[in-house]
């Protein structure tokens, strides 16, 4: 091979690599703010302010 050849193959295996760890990176972030925002709605619901909850944030009455 030629010198040039084997430059572009260190090209070709050096982008590559930066593709996939750029990639795994990426959905590394978007796991991370999935459990994100799934434990804060999870925290939201428990605190009485989701959907159903009272929208001053005071917990639901229980009345027995």
């Amino acid at each position: 091979m030629t010198p040039t050849a084997l430059l572009a193959a260190d090209h070709s295996d050096l982008l590559r690599h930066l593709l996939l760890d750029t990639a795994l990176k990426a959905a590394i972030v978007v796991a991370a703010l999935t459990a994100l925002t799934l434990g804060m709605r999870a925290i939201w619901r428990r605190a009485g302010r989701g959907p159903h909850g009272d929208p001053h944030g005071r917990p639901p009455s229980r009345d027995l």
